[in-house]
């Protein structure tokens, strides 16, 4: 389990890697934000972007805490209580290059935190990605037209020629869901179970390494999505335009400027769009 968090880490730090340097060329893309899923204030790509890394570093810093409370030696504790034979658990701690002996015979038998922190970690994880994926598939929509993603990544629709689905992205939104229950299957596992070791404990194997391989999978996709996909920066321009994105800047004008309370800046700006959609105009157009 050490070996499987540090190729994860490796890994998130490849996806740290790509969006850093997606965010270094794209400083001065600006894109509306969303709130609700509707058009909101106008941001810099790499900002919206950059959200991910703050993700993915909570993601790392999990990984890592697990990594630390693996580095308890349990060689010693035998079925439950221990053994008659000359073991010096110091020598064979320093040896394996573990911390500490662990401290109860009992509960090491038993314990299985390590693994619901590890399924944890993973899972909060898969979820930041499937949060990501599911950015791309929506940006990569007709309806938003805000990025186009390479052919390696999406895949043709079984009768319609012209379809590109974003078929990538949306399995990892699958794979999410299973992570999400191999977690759940194994808090399930746990919860009635008597000190100290019984045989429902073998079941933890399968959910660990289906676990593993999958969200090794999801991220090699993620960084394979974050190679080859084209900013459409003609629509995104489109897209601030027609939303008046800017309306909450000229509320804060009205308020550093005229002396407006927010209160009455905020709803005469909402006159003032409203008036621009009836004449169709955007609002750096008005007189």
């Amino acid at each position: 389990m050490i070996e499987a968090t540090n190729d994860i880490i490796k890994e998130i730090n490849s996806n740290i890697s790509s969006i850093l340097k997606i965010a270094e060329k794209n400083i001065f893309t600006i894109m509306p934000s969303f709130t609700h899923l509707k058009n909101a204030q106008p941001i810099s790509f790499a900002h919206y972007i950059l959200a991910y890394v703050e993700m993915f570093q909570r993601d790392k810093k999990r990984f890592l805490n697990n990594r630390e409370a693996l580095m308890e030696n349990p060689l010693g504790v035998a079925a439950i209580a221990g053994t008659s034979f000359d073991i010096d658990r110091e020598y064979t701690t320093k040896k394996l290059k573990f911390k500490k002996p662990t401290g109860n015979s009992i509960d090491t038998v038993s314990d299985r935190d390590f693994v619901l922190d590890f399924l944890y970690s993973i899972s909060v994880c898969s979820n930041h990605i499937s949060r990501f994926a599911e950015e791309f598939i929506l940006w990569n929509s007709d309806a938003f037209d805000l990025i186009k993603l390479k052919d390696k990544v999406v895949t043709g629709s079984s009768i319609m020629p012209q379809k590109k689905n974003p078929d990538a992205a949306e399995l990892i939104r699958a794979k999410a869901a299973i992570v999400i229950s191999n977690l759940n299957g194994m808090l399930n596992l746990i919860k009635s179970l008597p000190l100290a070791y019984s045989k429902d404990l073998q079941e933890d194997k399968k959910l660990v390494t289906s676990t593993s391989e999958t969200i090794h999978l999801c991220l090699d996709c993620i960084i394979e999505i974050l190679k080859g996909f084209k900013i459409n920066k003609k629509n995104i321009d489109l897209a601030l335009k027609r939303s008046y994105a800017n309306a909450t800047e000229l509320a804060d004008w009205l308020v550093q400027n005229l002396d407006y309370s927010f209160r009455d800046a905020h709803t005469l700006t909402a006159k003032i769009v409203n008036f621009a959609e009836k004449k169709r105009l955007n609002l750096n157009e008005l007189k």
